[in-house]
């Protein structure tokens, strides 16, 4: 089955398009790209205030806001209406990584903004060839400039959603302890199978991460135990609670951890970002071993 949109010969390359990317040195940053196609899941939310945590353990990292609505980028106090250069530039005009990030935002990380131009990127990438890996090769320039890149994906599998999973190592999935989340899931790990198979044989699960927690939901109990038979270490022993905190912390445009770090959301990601970092570390000396 192919993709619409997606070569059949990915590996053909333009005079000058680096189409493998070495990532075993210790310098090379780690791309994540969260997804779920299922919306509403707190993808942006785990965007925006896991990038924010990891840059407050001193990791230098980047978020690239790939969803034409923009919410990572006015999450992290970027004006998605004012902002001079976004993922457009960067994908479709090819403007350089330096004219188009956006330096230490309100979270302390870098960020590629998106808003309603990214849209027109959609449709301006089907008429380039090789139009699958150029994110890739955009960020094959800079990996070394960070410790993680995470990249928020449209909750719709189109040719964004396709660049981002070819330029990552790895896929981070939130979703909601519920019945049709656990349909949503299993769409997306076919998907994540067929991407992998066509543009990104690396590609793997970075973890499944439970956000908007109640443990008093029987029904998210049930859920939560399904999960972790089926995935076992996969899913993140971090959940992530109901917490207004969270919700709110957007309309100011900083990540929770700025707005009230003593909420239970703000202090959840900065434990998922200890549990990545951990995990990080633990497949390093593995491949060191």
């Amino acid at each position: 089955m192919q993709l619409a949109g997606v070569s059949s010969n990915l590996m053909q390359t333009e005079p000058g398009i680096n189409n493998k990317i070495d990532r075993q040195g210790d310098s090379v940053a780690r791309i994540i790209a969260v997804a779920n196609q299922k919306g509403g899941v707190g993808k942006t939310t785990t965007c925006v205030n896991l990038a924010a945590s990891l840059a407050a353990t001193k990791r230098r990292v980047l978020l690239i806001d790939l969803d034409p609505q923009g919410n990572a980028t006015m999450g992290s106090g970027v004006d998605k209406y004012e902002v001079e250069n976004t993922a457009y530039e960067l994908l479709v005009e090819e403007k350089s990584f330096d004219e188009v990030v956006v330096r230490n935002t309100a979270g302390k990380y870098d960020l590629i903004a998106a808003n309603g131009d990214v849209t027109a990127a959609e449709i301006k990438l089907m008429e380039f060839f090789a139009r699958e890996i150029r994110l890739r090769n955009a960020l094959a320039k800079v990996q070394d400039e960070y410790d993680f890149i995470f990249i928020d994906c449209p909750p719709s599998l189109n040719m964004l959603t396709v660049n981002a999973m070819s330029a990552a190592d790895s896929v981070l999935v939130p979703m909601q302890c519920e019945y049709y989340a656990l349909e949503g899931l299993t769409a997306l790990m076919d998907t994540i199978s067929k991407l992998a198979a066509m543009v990104n044989p690396k590609l793997g699960i970075e973890g499944i991460l439970r956000t908007m927690y109640d443990p008093r939901n029987r029904l998210a109990n049930d859920v939560s135990d399904q999960l972790k038979q089926h995935f076992g270490d996969k899913v993140y022993r971090t959940v992530i609670p109901r917490n207004i905190r969270l919700a709110e912390a957007p309309s100011f445009g900083a990540p929770a951890m700025y707005y009230d770090k003593s909420s239970a959301g703000a202090k959840a990601y900065l434990a998922l970002a200890g549990e990545i970092i951990r995990r990080s570390e633990q497949n390093q000396q593995a491949k060191q071993a």
